[in-house]
């Protein structure tokens, strides 16, 4: 199920700082965006890793939830 899990993508951008993450949270790719100055970098960075995380939990949710019974895991 993890193999399946890390077939999942999800690429978050925020002020041109770019973040790919799989279904394993695992992550696949960081562009940085050489305009912004180490700060915003870093803020972007984060806002970028946390909805990806987000975003996968909700997605692999969806996944699991059929899995489980519907009992919304």
């Amino acid at each position: 199920m993890q193999d399946a899990f890390k077939k999942e993508i999800i690429t978050i951008e925020k002020r041109g700082v770019i973040v790919t993450m799989n279904g394993n949270m695992e992550v696949e790719e960081v562009k940085l965006n050489k305009d912004l100055n180490i700060e915003e970098q870093e803020t972007a960075l984060k806002q970028c890793l946390n909805e990806a995380k987000n975003e996968i939990q909700n997605k692999l949710a969806k996944i699991m939830g059929p899995m489980m019974g519907g009992l919304g895991f």
